[in-house]
């Protein structure tokens, strides 16, 4: 039987695989066409952290490349025993996808406002009468998940998804997003040309504590537009003074939320502009371009499911086989417990202004 130590040392190494395989993956994001396919595909996985997403995503490829599924695109991720719950079997020869999984341990303290007050337990520990308890991470660990091409057995019942028509823009999206916008204190006007806005689609004026969008654009333009600004309203401080220094990291930001909202309501994404990675991830003093691009992926995927779970419209799945949701407080954003623990605190990323940057 292998020491713990042997065990230990087995963990790291596959760890260290995981860390290779990811910025590797995000090495690859080079152009702007690059970030924009990541980040649809993680509209789709978006239950998922942004690193995970990019690992599933690399491995499902090399999987492709190699033969042994049939499409370039995952469609629908779990792990062994949730494939086994849904009555299908990971098929003899299938490897499943290495990603991270976090290591959790239980903390108690008797002054919970104090951070300094809280003592770990033990495994068997109990805590005092007197304190609380929360779990927190400690540490991440390798686990595996396979597509549902990698499984066979009893068929998944498909959900709707949205269809949309050419410059159509999904069912109720303008009023969900423009409600949270006036929910934050702005309001929303539409205005009749660019000539009015300073030439933009879109223009969010912080002192007047409004959101203009130009009103001689297609549907799905304009919803696309309002998303844009509202990432800037939720994400952008201007009194921010570290985050002004970085203007170009926010026009990405604020445009790959809307890519991601636009995304995952099947709207196309071919039309929105992100500049290259390397002229916006290294302006960042301090940090390597791969930090900046996971921590700026992550920003983005939170925001943008934060804006998400507000909505009240049809969306495209999130990469959770239908029959999980059942497991989970939330069902309308299908979180497996899996998916919940894969969320950002299992890849911590550097930050910037404490604003995830």
């Amino acid at each position: 039987m292998a020491s713990n130590e042997d065990a230990r040392a087995a963990r790291e190494a596959k760890l260290d695989e995981l860390h290779e395989k990811l910025t590797g993956a995000v090495e690859s994001l080079v152009s702007g066409d690059d970030w924009r396919q990541a980040l649809a595909f993680a509209a789709r996985f978006r239950s998922r952290s942004f690193n995970n997403t990019m690992l599933i995503w690399v491995q499902h490829e090399a999987a492709f490349e190699a033969g042994r599924v049939p499409e370039r695109f995952p469609t629908l991720v779990a792990g062994y025993r949730q494939w086994q719950g849904l009555g299908r079997q990971v098929m003899k020869g299938q490897p499943g996808y290495m990603i991270f999984a976090p290591v959790t341990g239980r903390f108690a303290s008797s002054n919970p406002a104090d951070p300094n007050s809280w003592r770990r337990l033990g495994p068997r520990e109990k805590h005092k009468v007197n304190e609380v308890v929360r779990s927190r991470m400690v540490g991440a660990r390798p686990a595996y998940v396979w597509d549902a091409s990698q499984t066979d057995g009893k068929a998944l019942p498909m959900p709707p998804a949205p269809t949309l028509l050419e410059g159509e823009a999904p069912s109720g999206l303008w009023d969900g997003l423009a409600g949270q916008i006036y929910g934050a204190g702005f309001e929303v006007l539409r205005v009749p040309h660019e000539g009015m806005i300073s030439g933009a689609n879109g223009m969010t004026d912080y002192e007047a504590r409004t959101v203009a969008v130009r009103e001689n654009m297609d549907p799905a333009a304009q919803v696309k537009t309002l998303a844009h600004e509202l990432a800037h309203v939720v994400m952008h401080d201007p009194d921010d003074e570290e985050a002004r220094q970085h203007r170009s990291i926010r026009e990405v930001e604020a445009e790959s939320v809307a890519l991601m909202i636009g995304a995952a309501h099947g709207m196309d994404t071919a039309g929105y502009t992100i500049p290259y990675v390397s002229t916006w991830a290294a302006r960042v003093d301090g940090q390597e371009p791969v930090q900046v691009v996971q921590a700026t992926g992550e920003r983005v995927r939170k925001t943008a499911l934060a804006i998400l779970d507000q909505l009240d419209t049809l969306l495209v799945g999130d990469g959770t086989p239908p029959g999980l949701e059942r497991d989970t407080p939330s069902p309308r954003t299908s979180r497996t417990p899996e998916a919940e623990a894969d969320r950002p605190r299992s890849a911590p990323v550097p930050t910037l202004a404490g604003r995830g940057l």
